[in-house]
């Protein structure tokens, strides 16, 4: 099995290899950059979801690989603030496709009116935390739950709802006897 994963973060990589290597032990993870076609921060979860997908497409069209997998974390403007989210999209070669969700997380107003102003979330975070690269390690949702839950344990569960298609045979197909 050869899994392409859309993207050269390391976090998404593990996130990826953490959940496909359960269901295919030897599987051969690819990571890759991706084209997103969306902004630096998706500000929508329409937005978020389109670019996970297009990294999907993008990793199998440069890949070849059984699977293809698309990580996109943003924001999205809900009732409760401005919410930290992501979505992983799967595709297969014969153009099946899962999606899952990751968490949402309100971020605090200070940060949320920094995002809202234009700034990419990972820098913002580096700076309130006067940290490097924060997104490449425990992530926004890392520091906002203070290591609870870090951003590869939250795309490691997107990525395990995003493969429900592939993991459960027929399932999903039984739509005609609804």
């Amino acid at each position: 099995m050869r899994i392409a994963v859309g993207s050269t973060n390391p976090v998404k990589i593990a996130a990826a290899r953490q959940i496909t290597t359960r269901v295919w032990p030897e599987a051969d993870i690819i990571p890759l950059a991706a084209v997103s076609g969306v902004s630096g921060m998706p500000m929508s979860s329409e937005e978020t979801l389109l670019g996970a997908e297009n990294r999907a497409r993008d990793a199998m069209q440069k890949s070849g690989a059984d699977l293809s997998i698309g990580l996109e974390g943003g924001v999205n403007q809900e009732a409760a603030g401005l919410m930290l989210m992501g979505w992983v999209v799967i595709l297969d070669k014969n153009g099946r496709k899962g999606v899952g969700g990751a968490s949402r997380l309100p971020l605090p107003d200070r940060i949320a009116r920094r995002v809202l102003a234009g700034e990419e979330l990972g820098p913002v975070m580096d700076d309130v935390l006067n940290d490097d690269n924060v997104k490449q390690k425990g992530g926004a949702v890392g520091a906002l739950t203070n290591g609870l839950v870090l951003r590869q344990e939250a795309f490691a569960i997107a990525v395990a709802y995003a493969l429900s298609p592939f993991v459960v045979p027929g399932l999903h197909d039984l739509a005609h006897l609804c």
